[in-house]
C-alpha cells in the first residue's frame, strides 16, 4: 500500500467519525446552496477536516472539493478531489446510502480512490494497477454477457429507458452505491445520465476500473468532467452507451 493509499484511508477514517457522529441528529443543521442543492453541517465539517490534514500532510497538492474553493497546485498536477458526502439528501433524512469520496489525480491520472460509507459498514478503496477491494477483499465485476441477464442501476432522476424492460432486474440504486455495486459484481452496469460532477466520479471511476470494469461518460470517453457517468463489466458497456445516449 502506497502512502498516498494510507492517507486516503487516514481521511476516511476522519470523515467517517464526523459523519457518524451526527447522523440521525435532530438538530442537524441543513441548508439551501445556490444551485437549490442541500448542505449540511456535516459536509461542511468533514472537508474542512480533510483540508486540514492534507495542508498539513500534502502542502505542495491542489484540493478540488464540493464545498469549498479549490487549491491550486504548487508542483506536479497533484491534486485531491473530495466529496464530503455524497448522497447528502439520503444523510439528511436519515437514510443510510451516502458516503464519503475521496480520490487523488496526479497528472490527469487517477492514482488512488476511496469510497467510504460508514452507515452501511462497507468501505470500498483502489490503486492505479494494484486492484480494487472491498473491507480489504479483492473485488472483480461479473461477466454477464447478455442484457437479458443484467442487473442494471438508474437514478431515478432519469426516465427510463427501454433497456430497463430487457434487463433480468432494474434498480433504482443512484450515486457512489450503484458503482460501487458493478465493482463488486453485484449488477452489471450503471447509468447517471445528468448532472453529476467531477467530485462524484472521481472515487468511483478508479474503483470500477481496478476491478476490472469500464467507466465513461455517456459518450463513451472516459473521463469524470462529461457531467455523466456509465460504469459496467465491459462486456454491457457498449449497450448501456445506446441507452445513455437515447439510441437503444
Amino acid at each position: 500500500m502506497s502512502p498516498d493509499l494510507s492517507l486516503a484511508l487516514e481521511l476516511a477514517d476522519l470523515a467517517d467519525e464526523i459523519s457518524l457522529s451526527r447522523f440521525r441528529a435532530h438538530d442537524l443543521l441543513v441548508e439551501t446552496k445556490p444551485d437549490l442543492s442541500p448542505v449540511t453541517e456535516t459536509d461542511t465539517a468533514v472537508e474542512q477536516a480533510i483540508r486540514v490534514r492534507l495542508a498539513r500532510d500534502r502542502p505542495e497538492d491542489g484540493i478540488l472539493g464540493e464545498e469549498y474553493a479549490v487549491v491550486p497546485t504548487l508542483e506536479g498536477g497533484r491534486r485531491w478531489i473530495v466529496d464530503p458526502i455524497d448522497g447528502t439528501r439520503n444523510y439528511s433524512r436519515g437514510i443510510p446510502v451516502w458516503a464519503t469520496l475521496i480520490a487523488l489525480e496526479d497528472d490527469g491520472v487517477l492514482r488512488v480512490g476511496v469510497v467510504s460509507a460508514p452507515a452501511l459498514g462497507r468501505r470500498w478503496w483502489a490503486e492505479r494497477d494494484a486492484g480494487a477491494f472491498a473491507d480489504g477483499t479483492p473485488i472483480r465485476v461479473s461477466r454477464v454477457a447478455e442484457v437479458e441477464d443484467a442487473v442494471l442501476c438508474f437514478a431515478v432522476e432519469q426516465q427510463l429507458p427501454s433497456v430497463a424492460s430487457r434487463c433480468w432486474h432494474a434498480r433504482g440504486f443512484g450515486d457512489f452505491w450503484a458503482h460501487m455495486l458493478v465493482a463488486e459484481g453485484a449488477a452489471d452496469g450503471a447509468i447517471d445520465a445528468i448532472g453529476v460532477s467531477v467530485w462524484d466520479l472521481a472515487a468511483v471511476r478508479i474503483v470500477v476500473e481496478e476491478a476490472g470494469g469500464r467507466f465513461t461518460d455517456q459518450a463513451g470517453v472516459a473521463r469524470i468532467d462529461g457531467q455523466s457517468a456509465v460504469s459496467s463489466n465491459g462486456l454491457l458497456h457498449d449497450d448501456l452507451l445506446g441507452t445513455a445516449l437515447g439510441t437503444d
